[in-house]
């Protein structure tokens, strides 16, 4: 396992290309005054000691010095030891609502972008709790399993959409089937989850599997995201708007939000049900509901004692850019009689 230090150095690559470019646009430009100036096999009798290949060789060994240099201002560390570490926490599922009525905009940018941004700010505000992602339309697919790892959380969420479920709909019911199995951990005593939708195409019975979870342990909290006033679900091809969703009446849809169904939900599972349009005002809530909560001692791996590595990369650096400096532009003798790269 790495960790890279300082990765904002990573940018310095660019002038590594904008060197390389240089140098190619230099080489074509004294090719073109050399032709200009005398034919190509009388300047190779004028100079014989010019090499062709010992230029391009001197700049990829500059290049490769300053990538090993840039390497070693990162400086990647490595794990080297697997340790079980204990950590006190609670399990916490977020189950996002994919479906194409999240792509409305009544709420800036999207439902779908601002549901989005409540679960990636809470992640933010966790401590060692862990945290698994459901995503739900048509059917009910898990993104991620119960981890620690809040970084892979936010990663996988970034990339979560309506493309990533073949059916559509708002399949509440399977999203709370399948968080009564997603917390693995059957000692845990606080278990939350957190139902971020418009409550829309709501299916019956979603009250009382909700009621059925709290056996489970399983406290159930809704956040809606959009408006009571209806507006069309506009489509995008590229991000270039194209035109609204329509039914099969040809006539443009309308969704809004769902309040009630929402409310239903979070009562039957003994939470509350929150309007994430205010995104500060729900993370102070589920941040302050956390706090409050018991936390349970749990086990954990996790690499540690990570170790420099920037010292390999910057001796590597230094004896590219030497290396440079006692290579010459003129044929290397012993490699000339060898005619290696075909030099007459």
């Amino acid at each position: 396992m790495y960790q890279l230090e300082e990765p904002k150095y990573f940018y310095m690559f660019a002038f590594i290309a904008v060197l390389l470019v240089m140098y190619f646009a230099v080489s074509i430009w004294k090719r073109k005054k050399q032709k200009e100036f005398a034919d190509l096999n009388l300047l190779k009798k004028l100079s014989p000691e010019k090499s062709k290949f010992k230029p391009a060789l001197k700049i990829t060994i500059v290049a490769l010095g300053l990538s090993f240099l840039i390497f070693a201002l990162i400086n990647p560390k490595m794990g080297t030891q697997l340790k079980t570490v204990k950590r006190q926490g609670v399990d916490i599922v977020f189950a996002l609502d994919v479906s194409k009525s999240m792509l409305a905009e009544d709420i800036a940018p999207n439902r779908l972008e601002k549901a989005k941004q409540i679960i990636s700010k809470t992640i933010d505000k966790l401590g060692s709790d862990r945290v698994g992602i459901i995503i739900y339309a048509g059917s009910a697919y898990p993104l991620l399993p119960i981890t620690t790892d809040h970084s892979a959380a936010k990663m996988f969420l970034q990339n979560a959409g309506p493309d990533m479920v073949s059916s559509q709909g708002t399949a509440i019911n399977e999203a709370l089937k399948l968080a009564k199995t997603f917390f693995d951990d059957d000692t845990q005593t606080n278990r939350f989850l957190f139902i971020i939708s418009d409550g829309e195409d709501h299916e019956e019975n979603s009250g009382k599997i909700a009621k059925d979870i709290i056996n489970e342990g399983i406290r159930t909290f809704t956040i809606g995201v959009g408006s009571n006033k209806g507006v069309p679900i506009p489509i995008k091809r590229k991000g270039k708007f194209i035109g609204y969703k329509k039914d099969n009446k040809d006539e443009v849809v309308i969704t809004k939000l769902h309040v009630e169904t929402l409310k239903e939900i979070a009562n039957n599972g003994e939470g509350k049900y929150l309007l994430g349009n205010n995104t500060t005002k729900s993370i102070e809530y589920i941040e302050d509901l956390l706090l409050k909560a018991d936390k349970k001692e749990f086990e954990t791996k996790q690499f540690s004692d990570y170790k420099d590595q920037f010292q390999w990369f910057l001796g590597l650096g230094l004896l590219f850019l030497v290396l440079d400096v006692f290579l010459l532009n003129k044929k290397t003798k012993w490699v000339q009689k060898m005619n290696l790269f075909n030099e007459k």
